[in-house]
């Protein structure tokens, strides 16, 4: 399968000058807009003229420097639209509201970021009586098996947090079209190596705070579909973006704005670190996790899917065998080393761990956390890109023999 470069699909995009000619968009700091004919107003409240049209009407409907985000987020993912949002978690739930009404189901991966598993398991029940089958998302048949009238959408994501295990995004299209249901993708981890939607899913959404920010210093999401399914989300009487208002700030928007142009940079970067350390570790004969990695269980489904450009991704996993060996090593790495922060979150140019089990997968029982294969001593990684390989190897290799992980012989 040949998956279309997607920063083919940007450089086509118009790009937008600033007011007076500078080379950047301006920001539209206005929480509200003029219309110059009065008719305008009313029909920018029945949808008959918006951001398309060049007419705005107030910050938490539609604003220029957040709309232009969008559209780069569009050709990111190769859908006809986008809307940015005030988080990633905010644009999850919008989806599912958008989705669902009282009573429907949801099927989702068993292997999911905690806050969305949180949300899935606990609020939406509680608040809306949504409910989620939870399923091995890696067996597409059983997905196909827990599908019933009552089943809205499939989420998934792209590679599971923190598992690392890839959801075969054909098949599960496939299914979903069958059923007559939506596919909704989470591609917070692989933006650029995976194009979900270029693969057959319906809706991708993104924590834009992680790789596609790349700076850890603002909070985004982005729900990426089709014009009708923004439309949707958006629309002034029963669209959930628009009245649940997870706004994005449109200085936020042009900071990320300015970051996408050099995306593909980074995730080589990202990707040629993680590769390189892994296979570090994997010669040491450690319990190491990575798709780039041949002995990784979605190895050769992975290189049949992703842009071989930017490589397999910049997280990797580590199991210590006990959170207790997984702290330490993290400390050591900190404290000692310099090697990383011991921090949540991922795609910083810092390299970022964190023990997922009592963190990031802590609203999940042991039960679910066990089902899924998230160990006690799973260290998740996000790779930087600072210093040198050798450098970065070289204190990592040194925290392993200082915790007593390898032999410091």
């Amino acid at each position: 399968m040949t998956i279309r470069n997607p920063i083919e699909d940007l450089a086509h995009l118009r790009h937008e000058f600033g007011e007076h000619g500078g080379v950047n968009m301006s920001i539209e700091a206005s929480s509200t807009f003029t219309v110059i004919d009065p008719e305008t107003m009313p029909a920018l409240f029945q949808g008959r003229a918006g951001p398309d049209k060049g007419c705005y009407l107030y910050g938490r409907h539609f604003n220029p420097t957040v709309y232009n985000l969008g559209r780069q987020m569009a050709a990111l993912e190769g859908t006809e639209a986008a809307y940015c949002a005030a988080s990633g978690l905010g644009a999850i739930s919008s989806i599912f509201l958008g989705l669902c009404n009282q009573g429907d189901e949801i099927v989702a991966s068993n292997a999911i970021y905690g806050g969305t598993f949180a949300l899935l398991h606990d609020f939406l029940p509680a608040k809306t009586g949504i409910k989620t089958c939870f399923v091995d998302i890696t067996d597409p048949e059983a997905v196909a098996s827990v599908i019933t009238d009552r089943t809205r959408l499939i989420f998934t994501e792209s590679i599971a947090n923190p598992t690392l295990r890839l959801a075969d995004i054909p098949r599960l299209s496939e299914i979903a079209g069958e059923a007559g249901i939506p596919l909704v993708v989470d591609n917070t981890f692989t933006p650029l190596v995976l194009s979900p939607a270029r693969l057959g899913a319906d809706i991708v959404v993104h924590s834009i705070t992680k790789f596609i920010s790349g700076a850890s210093d603002v909070i985004a999401g982005a729900v990426c579909g089709t014009e009708e399914f923004i439309g949707e989300l958006m629309d002034l009487h029963t669209g959930p973006l628009m009245l649940l208002g997870p706004t994005m700030d449109p200085h936020v928007a042009s900071t990320i704005s300015l970051r996408v142009p050099h995306l593909p940079l980074r995730m080589t970067a990202h990707g040629e670190r993680a590769l390189a350390i892994a296979e570090n570790l994997d010669e040491l004969g450690l319990d190491v996790c990575y798709p780039g990695l041949e002995d990784h269980p979605d190895h050769e489904r992975f290189k049949a899917l992703h842009c071989p450009e930017y490589g397999f991704g910049g997280v990797f996993t580590l199991d210590c065998g006990s959170e207790e060996q997984a702290n330490a090593l993290m400390s050591c790495l900190q404290n000692e080393m310099r090697f990383g922060y011991l921090a949540v979150s991922l795609g910083y140019f810092d390299t970022l761990m964190s023990c997922s089990g009592s963190s990031t997968s802590s609203e999940m029982s042991d039960e679910d956390r066990h089902e899924a294969g998230i160990s006690p001593g799973l260290v998740r990684i996000s790779i930087g890109y600072t210093g040198t390989l050798e450098q970065r190897w070289g204190q990592l290799l040194t925290a392993l023999q200082r915790t007593g992980i390898i032999s410091g012989e």
